[in-house]
């Protein structure tokens, strides 16, 4: 385990509490930015408490990425405020640097440099840092230590970056689409990384478009679409919000009426497949399958496929934007 520096507090500003009975560490508040006509942040407001990982999912152009640089720092917001462990991003941002991490979308590093040269220079801007054979032992690279980046796999690489995200120890890690790019295999590899940091007692805050990245890591969901927070809860509290959060696929061998099926208990809507298998919209499973399988049975219908398939957050951001996340 990394320890933590105590948290210096002499100068800091509370942010309101949030989250139960967690600190607040992250608190955004009528946030607002602004290139020439173009909004990409509008107006948003959220908390992230203490040891939360909290996401930001939307499709590109959402505004997720804006959002975190005028958190870090990085970006002037046009108008609103945001504080990061107590302290105002605008006024405090050198000593919000020394006590974060951030793990940028796209991230550049000294090509002729070997790994550990370059998380030993990066060691040098701060004031308390970690050896850098622990940082690769974290991310499962100590045996890449003389290795370039140039040299690793793509999954490599983005371990890399989070092992130079977390050179200077910190309490809160930012994560931009972490896993874009990356195979199914790497794309878990790196969940696991992302929740032994968080294990390890760090904040983290990251964005991305996966839909079950957000559901598999996070603990509080902020949908954003055209700039704005279209919703925010736990992943299972979104999906119960749906009027039908479950879908029933079944297979009936010929066709039958799709009357019949509207019938059925909790059934919302019905859908027919190119191949003949009906999709039931449904706002109680419980109570559509045991009619599905009685209405088999009056009718002489033989049921080859029976699945209930429940909603997830792409559901949700189509329920709520009318599109795909991924249109």
């Amino acid at each position: 385990m990394i320890s933590h520096p105590h948290p210096d507090s002499s100068t800091s500003r509370p942010v309101p509490a949030s989250g139960g009975e967690r600190d607040t560490v992250i608190g955004v508040e009528n946030l607002t930015k602004r290139y020439g006509s173009l909004t990409a942040v509008d107006g948003i407001s959220f908390g992230v408490a203490e040891g939360e990982v909290f996401g930001i999912l939307g499709p590109n152009g959402a505004g997720k990425t804006t959002t975190l640089e005028c958190i870090e720092g990085l970006t002037e917001p046009t108008s609103g405020r945001t504080m990061v462990l107590g302290m105002e991003t605008r006024r405090d941002s050198a000593r919000i640097r020394e006590r974060i991490g951030v793990q940028l979308q796209a991230s550049a590093y000294f090509d002729h440099l070997s790994l550990r040269e370059i998380l030993e220079l990066f060691g040098r801007f701060y004031r308390r840092s970690v050896p850098y054979a622990r940082l690769l032992e974290t991310v499962g690279l100590e045996d890449r230590a003389g290795a370039t980046v140039a040299k690793l796999s793509g999954g490599q690489q983005q371990r890399f970056a989070i092992a130079a995200t977390l050179v200077n120890d910190p309490e809160v890690v930012f994560l931009d689409e972490p896993t874009t790019g990356l195979d199914p295999q790497a794309r878990r590899g790196l969940w696991d990384f992302v929740r032994a940091m968080n294990s390890d007692g760090r904040t983290i805050v990251l964005t991305t478009h996966y839909m079950e990245e957000a559901e598999q890591l996070c603990d509080r969901v902020a949908i954003m679409d055209g700039g704005k927070i279209v919703a925010l809860d736990t992943p299972a509290n979104l999906v119960a919000s749906l009027d039908v959060p479950y879908e029933v696929r079944l297979a009936a061998g010929e066709a039958h009426s799709v009357d019949e099926l509207s019938g059925l208990a909790g059934v919302a809507d019905v859908r027919v497949d190119d191949d003949g298998a009906y999709r039931l919209s449904s706002s109680d499973a419980s109570a559509t399958v045991p009619a599905a399988m009685a209405w088999a049975a009056a009718s002489g219908a033989t049921l080859t496929h029976l699945e209930v398939v429940p909603a997830n957050l792409e559901d949700v951001f189509l329920s709520l934007t009318g599109r795909s996340l991924r249109d």
